[in-house]
């Protein structure tokens, strides 16, 4: 059984918004973009974190809405868990809301930061120091909220095929 939610979670830079479409296309699903990007192309990346707060929940708001309307698999580009990892990283801290929220996904697909960080106008973290420590943070909070995880490493067709891998790993659990 193919999960019903399976959330893109990683750093900046790490594939998931390229490879969204090609998952929903090959698991007969719907994407929901991204929130923050459109958030920070229309506002600005200088955030405080009530704009993370609302950025978090806007996004959850879209996954609910889209969940409720159809039961097809949904792959969320994102969630508040990676907006909280966001937190951590712009302010060292995070509003207790993202503690609270607990509408996880059912899978979570973990990006590696094996592939070159790009410059698009809404990235902040490129050096490899700033992207191993978000790529730690984004690994610990999956561990910390004990959700089901797993890795997808590689460059083109390996990384499709390691995400593809892991969402039939987990329908064959089932």
């Amino acid at each position: 059984m193919i999960p019903r939610t399976i959330c893109l979670h990683g750093p900046e830079s790490t594939g998931k918004t390229t490879i969204a479409p090609r998952l929903a296309a090959a698991v007969g699903g719907t994407v929901l973009d991204e929130y923050g990007r459109e958030y920070a192309e229309a506002r600005g990346i200088d955030f405080t974190m009530g704009d993370l707060v609302e950025i978090a929940k806007t996004h959850d708001a879209g996954t609910r809405m889209m969940a409720a309307a159809s039961s097809a698999p949904l792959i969320l580009d994102t969630d508040p868990l990676m907006t909280a990892v966001w937190a951590d990283m712009l302010f060292g801290a995070r509003d207790p809301w993202f503690d609270a929220w607990d509408n996880t996904a059912d899978l979570y697909l973990l990006f590696d930061i094996d592939l070159p960080w790009v410059a698009d106008g809404t990235r902040l973290f490129g050096n490899a120091e700033q992207r191993r420590r978000f790529f730690d943070l984004a690994h610990a909070e999956l561990e910390r909220r004990g959700v089901r995880w797993a890795w997808v490493r590689g460059e083109g067709e390996a990384r499709y095929a390691a995400a593809m891998a892991a969402i039939q790993a987990f329908s064959a659990d089932r």
